[in-house]
């Protein structure tokens, strides 16, 4: 995505006060967004310290914990040049790299608007074990759930790709009613990409190197390839 992420407390702003939930609702029936008031310093205050915001948004990590690289992607379920990424590179880097013990990696989320945020909410509501499962789901039917445009259309797809998952309801009702959780994966998302210079997605920290922007399966292996032990 060819934008700069937005950080500070501007982004706090954006992502909870401009914000929008899944409102409790009778059985069955449509999913009805509705606003959450918190504002841009409640987000970031003293209530969400390092070590509660990192037991509620825990980094998303697949492969061998000692591998000799790690890999770090920021992203966002709506970049679509992040899906693109999913499409043309994910499953080769995961296979030849992840697989084999080459690569640790990082999966760390953008929120450039409510409806990524609503995603990762999604995402993260089964636990680790169903992330990387959903993230699938996410990227493959980006242009599905995203193509109403309106809060409403939108909040029940993603209901729907919960329900695909094998979640329930009243979970996936849970999910996107924590608020506290919202306001942790928002000063979670603040703090890894100021402390990593993050100016768009997808970027892609290889020990320690940042790589942004759209790349082949070539390219995106030649600079794993030149940080392997030789």
């Amino acid at each position: 995505m060819k934008k700069s992420v937005l950080l500070g407390a501007g982004v706090a702003a954006v992502a909870i006060a401009g914000a929008l939930w899944l409102a409790a609702r009778p059985q069955g029936a449509a999913m009805t967004p509705v606003s959450v008031s918190a504002s841009a310093q409640e987000t970031t205050g003293s209530a969400a310290t390092t070590s509660s915001v990192a037991s509620r948004v825990p980094d998303m990590v697949l492969g061998k914990i000692d591998a000799p690289v790690t890999v770090i992607e920021y992203a966002s379920f709506t970049c679509p040049h992040c899906a693109n990424f999913h499409a043309t590179v994910w499953n080769e880097f995961k296979k030849n790299y992840i697989d084999t013990g080459k690569v640790k990696f990082v999966y760390r989320e953008v929120y450039f608007d409510k409806y990524g945020l609503w995603a990762a909410m999604v995402a993260r509501c089964d636990g680790p074990s169903k992330y990387f499962g959903i993230s699938d789901m996410l990227y493959d039917d980006q242009k599905q759930w995203l193509a109403s445009g309106d809060d409403k259309g939108i909040a029940d797809a993603l209901r729907k790709i919960g329900l695909s998952a094998g979640m329930t309801e009243d979970q996936i009702k849970a999910c996107m009613n924590d608020n506290e959780q919202a306001k942790a994966m928002v000063t979670a998302y603040q703090t890894n990409a100021t402390n990593d210079k993050i100016e768009g997605t997808p970027t892609f920290i290889i020990n320690g190197e940042s790589h942004s922007g759209e790349m082949s399966y070539a390219e995106f292996a030649a600079l794993i390839d030149a940080k392997l032990p030789k």
